[in-house]
């Protein structure tokens, strides 16, 4: 089970949250590293009130959507 660290975004939609994860990579030829950002639709079930800008663990989980893939991990 993958688990990924990201920061809320949009809390806008109905049982969702969009998240940020930004992770750095290398580049090959220049050797510099630069950030790379990715989105992910994370399903909230209980519809908690998250604010922008908090930061969330979420897991994978079987598809529930055409977006969403993850779901909030609750510690």
């Amino acid at each position: 089970m993958r688990v990924k660290k990201g920061v809320v975004t949009s809390n806008k939609q109905d049982k969702t949250l969009v998240v940020t994860v930004h992770t750095y990579k290398n580049h090959p030829k220049y050797k510099k590293r630069y950030r790379v950002s990715k989105k992910y639709h994370v399903h909230n079930p209980n519809n908690e009130k998250v604010a922008i800008g908090t930061d969330v663990t979420f897991h994978e989980v079987r598809p529930l959507s055409k977006l969403k893939k993850w779901i909030i991990k609750n510690d």
